[in-house]
């Protein structure tokens, strides 16, 4: 397996605090996409990191190859939107709990 780190870059530090009724609509979808990537163990992890800077949302991906995390990403309501931005890093990992 290979892991990634997804990070979610949204418009405006405040997103999450004002969002209007179309990115509300579009975030909805995004959670719902990702609940089902982690029903389908594509995901260890996901969800919103509270950073007082600016919050932002984290996935740790475990997937077959970049090219597969690149293609759930390319699908995420989130990105395909335009509303928000991303990053896709690959990690090394020591240990993953099973």
């Amino acid at each position: 397996m290979n892991y990634f780190m997804y990070k979610l870059i949204p418009p405006r530090p405040t997103f999450h605090l004002d969002m209007n009724e179309e990115e509300k609509a579009v975030m909805e979808s995004h959670i719902l996409y990702w609940n089902g990537l982690f029903a389908e163990r594509k995901t260890l992890v996901y969800g919103p990191v509270l950073d007082p800077k600016g919050v932002f949302g984290l996935a740790i991906l475990e997937v077959e190859s970049e090219e597969e995390a690149q293609q759930m990403i390319s699908e995420d309501p989130a990105v395909t939107s335009g509303i928000n931005q991303y990053e896709l890093l690959p990690m090394m990992v020591g240990l993953v709990r099973q």
